[in-house]
């Protein structure tokens, strides 16, 4: 089951994890205090349909 957070201009994005480049898994919580970090979300971009 999956949990849906409403997050709002300004918050802090929740750690989540995703399938990197090479099939590596990787956490947003990895780069806390390392790095920059820009978060864009496209509708149907870069997908199939």
């Amino acid at each position: 089951m999956t949990t849906q957070t409403e997050v709002k201009v300004g918050d802090h994005a929740p750690d989540f994890k995703l399938q990197g480049i090479g099939g590596k898994e990787v956490t947003l919580s990895e780069f806390k205090g390392k790095k920059n970090v820009v978060l864009l979300f496209y509708v149907l971009d870069w997908t199939p349909g």
